[in-house]
């Protein structure tokens, strides 16, 4: 059988060494801890000191600010390649990236960009906290509420669902200032974990990334100086949807990475376990399945990359990005599916990998927009 690893020939050199330097660092560094995070529900401190150390938490800021000066494709690169190992260190890569970085580097302005992105891409973890228990899919139907007064904004109310917020210091907050103007009114806001009136609340216990922090977060009275407005008054609908199709391609690389890493589970499995005498991967059934996961794969790649170039290039990439996150989740879903058959009654235990890969592979299809909404919006760009 041929090696199982993808073909780089889409790379250019400085990519291609990005990437073995990634995986070098997700195998030697983040391997060893992943049972023991799965178990605490936590992703170790320390490990994430050395996403920090290692530039990946700032991969697009300049290096004036402490970054890495590189572009979002590179950054999908480290989201895939983590993801082939841990898809909770996956997403906090990907979110610190795609969506937190991604918008200050968009909206803020320059003082913002002088005070946060520094921190962003050195020491301190970002969330992005849009979802509330009312507003999932309908994402602008949210009731957190601003108030102004006096040099402050007051806000009020709750989020839900919000990734890496245990660890954060920064999040991304986004309020209804003026209600009566609908979706309209709503403001982007800058708020700092030690802001009078803010509070991380009760950590979700899920299906599957078990150590990313998915919690609720609380506004009472929570006192937002208003030069931490990002973007314009009103416009925060604007920085949500376009940091939100930015960040689809990055879910779409973390379901990559973890499909890649069911895969090859799986590949060496079946090249080892003998039944009836002989490898099981000497079974034409099951070679057939082992080439139809390996050209899903590939056909995700290819959506995933190209999503991504096309965004670096500043070309219209909504739609790509759309159907890289619907095809790239449902074919993680699909291999992790066919990994735990594949591993047998293995494969249902964690004593092996599959079962966590599976676990982890269904968020792709609920996060950063459901597959449902990436189906309306691929149907409302080809109907238009």
């Amino acid at each position: 059988m041929s090696d199982a690893r993808p073909a780089l020939t889409t790379l250019s050199e400085d990519e291609s060494s990005f990437r073995e330097a990634i995986r070098d660092f997700a195998e030697g560094e983040i391997k060893p801890l992943v049972n023991t995070m799965e178990e605490k529900a936590q992703i170790d401190p320390q490990l994430i000191k050395k996403l920090f150390e290692m530039g990946l938490m700032g991969i697009e800021s300049p290096e004036q600010y402490g970054g890495a000066n590189s572009n979002f494709f590179m950054a999908c690169l480290a989201v895939e390649e983590i993801g082939r190992i841990d898809a909770s260190v996956s997403v906090m890569v990907d979110v610190q990236n795609t969506l937190v970085t991604n918008a200050f580097l968009r909206w803020a302005n320059q003082g913002q960009k002088e005070k946060y992105l520094p921190r962003l891409a050195t020491d301190t973890v970002g969330a992005y906290a849009l979802s509330e228990s009312s507003s999932g899919s309908d994402a602008f139907a949210l009731k957190l509420r601003a108030e102004e007064k006096s040099d402050k904004y007051i806000l009020n109310g709750h989020k839900l669902w919000i990734t890496s917020a245990g660890e954060a210091g920064v999040f991304l907050v986004f309020a209804n200032l003026n209600p009566d103007k609908g979706y309209k009114g709503i403001t982007g806001f800058i708020v700092e974990r030690d802001f009078q009136g803010f509070n991380v609340g009760k950590k979700e216990h899920k299906l599957g990334i078990r150590a990313s922090s998915t919690c609720e977060i609380t506004f009472e009275n929570c006192e937002v100086p208003k030069e931490n407005i990002i973007g314009e008054l009103g416009k925060g609908y604007k920085i949500a949807i376009e940091t939100l199709n930015e960040g689809r391609i990055g879910i779409g690389a973390q379901m990559l990475g973890i499909a890649q890493g069911a895969y090859e589970a799986t590949l060496a499995y079946t090249q080892n376990r003998e039944q009836f005498g002989k490898a099981i991967a000497e079974n034409q059934g099951v070679q057939f399945q082992l080439s139809e996961m390996r050209t899903a794969l590939e056909a995700s790649r290819l959506m995933v990359y190209n999503a991504a170039r096309l965004k670096d290039a500043g070309l219209n990439f909504v739609k790509e990005a759309a159907m890289a996150k619907l095809y790239a989740s449902r074919t993680a879903e699909k291999i992790c599916s066919m990994s735990v058959d594949l591993f047998g009654g293995n494969g249902f235990t964690n004593e092996y990998p599959v079962e966590k890969f599976y676990r982890d592979a269904k968020i792709g299809q609920i996060y950063e927009g459901t597959s449902n909404m990436q189906l309306q919006t691929i149907a409302k760009m080809e109907l238009s």
